[in-house]
C-alpha cells in the first residue's frame, strides 16, 4: 500500500510528481507517478520509448500528440504509445492532477535523478535562477538517452 507521507515527492520542470509505484515494486513492468501540474506547468515536447497512460483526476490540460493538441479534462485517459512525440501543458488557473502509468517502469527512476526531493504532493520545485536553470536543462539532455527518452522542439 502506498500512502502519501511516505513516498518520494520530485520537483521537476515546476511540477511535483510523486512515485507511488515504482519497477521494483511490479518486477520492471510498470511505475505509477501522482502528478501535480500547477497553472502554467508541464514538461517540453519528448518521446521515449515505452508507454505512458495520464488519467486526469483533477483539472484540464492541453495535451499535444503527434502534432495534434487536444483539451483533455478530468475523468479522461490518455494513452500515449511508445515512440511517439507528445507534451502537455496546463494552460487552465487551476492546478492538474493526474496519474501517469509508465510500461515498463524507468521513468520514475529518471525523475528521481534529474529532479529535487520536495515536502509534499503540491510543494513546488524551488524556483532555479538562470545559471541553475541552464545546468538543470543540460543534465536533462545528458540523462535523457540513459532513460531512453529523447527531447524535442515540437511533439
Amino acid at each position: 500500500m502506498a500512502r502519501p507521507d511516505n513516498l518520494p515527492h520530485i520537483g521537476l520542470v515546476g511540477d511535483t510528481y510523486t512515485i507511488t509505484v515504482t519497477g521494483e515494486d511490479t518486477a520492471g513492468r510498470f511505475c505509477v507517478i501522482d502528478m501535480h501540474i500547477p497553472p502554467g506547468g508541464g514538461p517540453p515536447p519528448h518521446r521515449h520509448d515505452f508507454e505512458e497512460t495520464f488519467i486526469l483526476l483533477e483539472g484540464e490540460m492541453e495535451a499535444t500528440f503527434r502534432g495534434r493538441k487536444l483539451t483533455a479534462r478530468a475523468g479522461d485517459t490518455l494513452n500515449i504509445p511508445a515512440n511517439a512525440p507528445h507534451q502537455f501543458h496546463n494552460a487552465s488557473a487551476e492546478p492538474v492532477r493526474m496519474l501517469c502509468i509508465c510500461s515498463p517502469a524507468g521513468q520514475e527512476k529518471f525523475f528521481m535523478e534529474v529532479g529535487v526531493p520536495v515536502a509534499t504532493r503540491t510543494t513546488p520545485p524551488p524556483k532555479l535562477d538562470e545559471k541553475e536553470q541552464a545546468a538543470f536543462i543540460e543534465k536533462v539532455k545528458a540523462l535523457a538517452p540513459k532513460y531512453r527518452t529523447e527531447l524535442l522542439r515540437e511533439a
